[in-house]
Formats: C-alpha cells, sequence, structure tokens
C-alpha cells in the first residue's frame, strides 16, 4: 500500500499551512497566530523548550542566566492544546475509498498543521479503550511520532466512543478537541458534548462516512453483516429498503447535527470520495 504519508502528502499540508490564516484554536481571537504587526509581536511569557520546537525561538539570554532553554512566546501566540481523537474500531475499514484511509490522513493533517502553529498536540486511537497514544507533542519535528502511531494503526474491534471520551481526563483547562468517527456507536452524543464543555473544550466533529453509506446502491438480495458485533440479516432490495434507510441515515444524521448545535460544537459531515485538501478545509474554515 502506498505510504499515507509520502512526500506529496506532506507538500500539500506545508501548501495548507501557508494557506490558512488561523489554527485550530479554541475561537477565540486572543488564541489566534497573528502575523500582523504591532501588539501582537510584543512579549508576553516564557516556556521551557521541548524537544520538536524551533531553535530561533530560544532565547540565549535566559540560557546565560538559568542554563536551561527557553522558548519566547508572543501575544498571539500563546499555545493551544490540541486533543485529536480518532475512532480505529473495525466499521471505520469500509468504504471506497476506506474511511481508515482518509480518517488518518486527516488527524495527519489536523496534527501537522497544529504543530506548525506552536500548538501543544495529542492523538488518540480508540478503540473498546484508548488503544495507542501519544501526548503532549510541540513543534513540527515531533510530526514524525504521529505519522508512525497512524501508520501502523490497525482498525478492528467495536467502541462506545461517547463513553471513552466522557471518561478521558484533560490535563491543561481549555483546548479544543477534534473527534474523527462515523458515530455508529452506543451511548449518549449529548452526555460526551456535555462532558466536553465542562472541560472547556472548543469541539469539532469530523463525522466521516464513505459514498456507499451515504447513499447504498442495493440491486439485489444480500446478506448485511454488521462489522463490529458480526450479526447479519437478509435483505430484499426494494423501493422500500431503499425509503427506510434513507429515512434511519437522515435520523441519525439531524440527531448529531442537533445535539452539536444545541451545545455549541462544529459539525463537519465528510464524505471520502472528496479530496483530502477539500476535507482539511471544512474542519480549518470552521475555526
Amino acid at each position: 500500500m502506498k505510504n499515507l504519508f509520502d512526500a506529496d502528502f506532506i507538500k500539500k499540508l506545508e501548501q495548507l499551512v501557508l494557506w490558512s490564516k488561523i489554527s485550530i484554536s479554541d475561537g477565540g481571537a486572543g488564541n489566534r497566530k497573528s502575523r500582523a504587526k504591532g501588539s501582537s509581536v510584543e512579549f508576553s511569557d516564557y516556556r521551557e523548550y521541548a524537544i520538536g520546537d524551533d531553535f530561533k525561538r530560544i532565547d540565549w539570554n535566559a540560557y546565560g542566566r538559568f542554563e536551561k532553554l527557553f522558548i519566547k512566546l508572543f501575544m498571539e501566540e500563546r499555545e493551544t492544546t490540541v486533543n485529536l481523537f480518532l475512532d480505529t474500531s473495525k466499521s471505520m475499514d469500509f468504504g471506497q475509498p476506506s474511511k481508515s484511509i482518509i480518517s488518518r490522513q486527516l488527524a495527519a493533517a489536523i496534527s501537522y498543521i497544529s504543530l506548525s502553529n506552536y500548538d501543544k498536540v495529542s492523538v488518540l486511537c480508540l478503540k473498546d479503550e484508548i488503544d495507542k497514544f501519544k501526548s503532549s507533542l510541540r513543534g513540527k519535528n515531533s510530526f514524525g511520532e504521529i505519522a508512525k502511531l497512524l501508520d501502523s494503526t490497525q482498525y478492528k474491534g467495536t467502541t462506545n466512543i461517547y463513553n471513552l471520551i466522557s471518561k478521558y481526563h484533560f490535563k491543561s483547562g481549555k483546548g479544543v478537541t477534534v473527534i474523527i468517527s462515523d458515530f455508529f456507536s452506543e451511548g449518549s452524543i449529548l452526555d460526551m458534548l456535555k462532558y466536553l464543555n465542562f472541560n472547556k473544550q472548543h469541539v469539532y466533529l469530523c463525522h466521516i462516512l464513505s459514498p456507499q453509506e451515504i447513499s447504498p446502491e442495493i440491486t439485489d438480495s444480500l446478506r448485511l453483516i454488521d462489522s463490529e458485533t458480526r450479526i447479519h440479516r437478509e435483505v430484499t432490495a426494494s423501493n422500500h429498503i431503499i425509503a427506510v434507510y434513507e429515512k434511519v441515515y437522515k435520523k441519525f444524521i439531524t440527531h448529531i447535527e442537533e445535539s452539536c448545535a444545541k451545545l455549541g460544537a462544529h459539525y463537519i459531515l465528510m464524505d471520502t470520495s472528496r479530496p483530502i485538501e477539500t476535507l482539511i478545509r471544512m474542519v480549518v474554515n470552521r475555526g
């Protein structure tokens, strides 16, 4: 299989970093990264150097005094904490193009843009528990760790994504939470969103579905098998079956959409047949 994060993919990300006027941030103007002169370049604070930070930002005078490396932060460069939750259950390994490929490329892109904007990034892969993770990464040099994690991720098993995220301990106050999933899960999305609001998270729900799920073509009798539970059902193609599916699908989407609107989360429905650059812009433009 082609490397998901090859040189062409990284080149696209670099172009998106340059194109984007904002980072994935918490929506307040004070937390955006500004290229403007004036107050935005006034010194604000220090933090200790972390692997992956830009050497050019080191304050060598501070090193001379304290014998530690510190990075200068400016008025509109205070880092945002970005928590990215990726559903890696078996239902995500479906479709043409596959949700497993598009979801990882989207996760990588959001991580790369955030790291490029000096944000602190954590990536967590979810099955029936937190399966793999990388936490509190800084600087573009850290992207290799995220790419390695995502490249090795296997899609299998089940997940209750709402319950898992509702139990996650957020360590650093307010920030950004991005959830990438098909949301084929038991549990309460409203409870999850309330928990995220309580933890002062600015929330993006990236709802990944394949064309076959959005508008299936059923032309014959077939057996439908749940990829996670293995429960199956015999189906005979008919206009009635298509109409029922469309009704249930619309109810499913509307429930998530209305829940997000009720609690101030960004909801973004994504078709895997669309170019990855388009999907990334859909997220960044919601900032």
